[in-house]
């Protein structure tokens, strides 16, 4: 059994919806097993500078419907260097600190793995919170459905919009290295055409499908375009097919940071709560340097090593099957 007394909690990077019932498990499930627990706010930059909060379990009470993350978050460039590193473990030392719990992206599992290579005697367990679901070792993150929920709402309305006066709109989401949200959200909304980073060669396929949609008189079209797409993104597509398709009018939505916001849905609060148990529960069996993650419905602990070196890839039977769906 470990002999862990204190572990400390963060979330890193971009916020999720769900992140909330993550700190909430974390926190309560290591009060059962008779530890402290020490919020750390502002992620690694709080770390640096000491932003400690000692959390009971009240302090987590009434969070599980609040978007965002009551412990804040920020990205720290001083974490990336060796002396914002060892300041960093000064600080967990001097507050008896013995373990820490970190939510957040692959930039902040990177940290947390750079950060164990160096210091052996504080172990690290990650958590994936990232709307944008592209972190290997996990089937989906905190945030993803939520995410995906706002993006749904958001389309269909703005089909409503779109059929009323005949146009063309491109639809911009979050996915800046990655085109899990942008896949999804298409087929959900049935996207006249999806854009990810992932797949070449789309804008020209697009051009094609245009003149196809064009001579079936459709009454509107949606394009849903990864903000990572490689042709510059929705503003650069729709300007070229402003030139090339002069019939068409053509809109732009960005749908932006609302993706990241609002209420988690039921499925990010469960699987939050179930990764932020699991993560106290692999540091009672002395685990360390590895991510907490479902595979299959089931929970899998990842080596950092693994989640960082390894890119997760989108399903091809998806694609392929967005394809046949848009015609």
């Amino acid at each position: 059994m470990s002999k862990i007394k204190k572990i400390g909690v963060l979330t890193s990077g971009g916020d999720a919806p769900g992140m909330n019932a993550a700190i909430r498990a974390v926190t309560r499930t290591a009060i059962f097993n008779n530890m402290e627990v020490v919020g750390i706010r502002h992620g690694y930059h709080g770390m640096i500078y000491k932003h400690f909060t000692h959390l009971k379990v009240y302090s987590v009470s009434d969070v599980l419907a609040k978007g965002g993350t009551i412990l804040k978050t920020a990205r720290s460039q001083e974490f990336m260097t060796a002396e914002g590193r060892k300041q960093a473990y000064d600080n967990l030392k001097e507050e008896g600190i013995d373990a820490v719990v970190v939510i957040g992206g692959d930039g902040s599992l990177t940290g947390a793995r750079v950060f164990c290579d160096e210091y052996y005697d504080i172990p690290f367990i990650g958590i994936p919170g990232t709307i944008d679901n592209d972190i290997y070792g996990t089937d989906y993150t905190i945030g993803y459905d939520t995410a995906q929920n706002t993006v749904v709402e958001a389309v269909d309305k703005i089909r409503d919009t779109a059929s009323s006066h005949n146009r063309l709109f491109f639809i911009e989401v979050m996915g800046r290295d990655a085109g899990f949200i942008a896949l999804k959200t298409g087929i959900a909304c049935g996207a006249e055409a999806i854009l990810i980073p992932e797949v070449e060669g789309q804008v020209e396929n697009l051009q094609n499908f245009l003149e196809k949609g064009n001579k079936r008189k459709k009454s509107s079209n949606i394009i849903i375009v990864a903000e990572g797409e490689k042709s510059g993104g929705a503003f650069a597509i729709a300007e070229k097919v402003k030139e090339d398709f002069k019939e068409y009018s053509v809109r732009v939505s960005i749908l932006g940071h609302i993706q990241r916001g609002g209420a988690p849905s039921a499925f990010d609060r469960v699987s939050a709560s179930t990764l932020g148990y699991e993560a106290v529960q692999a540091l009672l069996d002395d685990q360390k340097s590895v991510m907490v993650g479902f595979h299959n419905g089931e929970i899998d602990l990842v080596p950092f090593r693994k989640v960082i070196k390894i890119k997760k890839k989108v399903d091809p039977a998806q694609l392929e099957m967005a394809d046949v769906l848009s015609i």
